[in-house]
């Protein structure tokens, strides 16, 4: 900078050595900056240039833009290396029994890159890529109202449960005919699992199930399952630790479990950032890895 090299030099002739100009055009640089700043910049005494408080402050300020701009350089790089950066992640309420686990390995592997989840159903998440405010999303299948980018990261098994005394729990190859007389504990119209639930059950058995309860919330369908209120059809993605507790059994249906497919997701029109394309690239890589297996 210009007026800390005449600061450190003390007369024009040695700056102008210094910056490689001459000293006419040294002098006339720092007119032009005195007059910009309508203020004295340095004090002529004896020949020799010593800054005023005014030229002080110029040289405090241009170190911290050069902090600044050095900063921003090797975060800029970082980001063009995937190595640092804000990245928003997606989760439909199904996948948060797994996702924490699988955005917690890519955390480790990058500690500088921020991650943000945003954890709701599938039409919360179809809202917030529609509207922009996450980068990317896991999800079953993928949207239809508008164009996205997708791919298949893992197999998404959907399983009928029940409490471990149910008299079902020890039968095999139960026929879905037989579900017909029992009560269904099941999710509300509009979610993935009640759109499996219509297409396994649903005109196809002798007698249509009854269903006994509706319900928003996959936990509250588990723990209404384990007091004996009913069966459900569930994600056997959500139900690994009861199962392994001994809480809820997997009932041995012919033609279960159904197979559904995981899928990250971002808009088409929006491209993904250095950042978030390694999220991506993580996911696809190692995200089947991270389902838990039940079935």
């Amino acid at each position: 900078m210009t007026i800390r090299a005449v600061a450190q030099a003390g007369t024009i002739a040695m700056a102008a050595e210094t910056l490689n100009v001459t000293a006419a055009a040294l002098t006339s640089r720092i007119k032009h900056l005195e007059e910009d700043a309508q203020t004295l910049l340095f004090d002529r005494i004896g020949g020799r240039l010593r800054l005023t408080d005014a030229g002080q402050e110029v040289v405090n300020a241009a170190t911290r833009i050069n902090l600044v701009l050095n900063d921003l350089d090797n975060t800029l790089t970082a980001i063009r290396d995937k190595k640092a950066g804000r990245v928003t992640v997606g989760v439909v309420s199904t996948a948060k029994y797994f996702a924490p686990r699988l955005i917690a390995a890519f955390s480790k592997q990058n500690p500088r890159i921020e991650v943000s989840i945003s954890v709701g159903n599938r039409a919360e998440i179809i809202e917030s890529l529609r509207d922009y405010s996450i980068d990317l999303a896991m999800m079953g299948r993928p949207l239809l109202d508008f164009e996205v980018s997708s791919e298949y990261f893992g197999q998404h098994p959907q399983v009928v449960i029940a409490a471990p005394d149910h008299p079902l729990a020890a039968r095999k190859a139960i026929d879905k005919a037989e579900l017909s007389s029992e009560s269904f504990i099941v999710r509300e119209p509009g979610s993935g699992t009640r759109g499996i639930f219509d297409y396994f059950l649903g005109g196809i058995v002798v007698r249509q199930p009854r269903i006994g309860i509706e319900i928003g919330s996959n936990e509250t369908i588990k723990q209404a399952v384990m007091a004996g209120l009913g069966l459900a059809l569930i994600s056997a993605h959500t139900i690994e630790a009861e199962v392994a507790a001994g809480r809820l059994v997997v009932l041995d249906v012919v033609g279960l479990p159904i197979m559904r497919e995981w899928f990250v997701v971002h808009r088409a029109d929006h491209i993904l950032s250095p950042i978030g394309q390694a999220m991506w690239d993580f996911i696809v890589q190692e995200g089947k890895s991270f389902l838990p297996k039940v079935v």
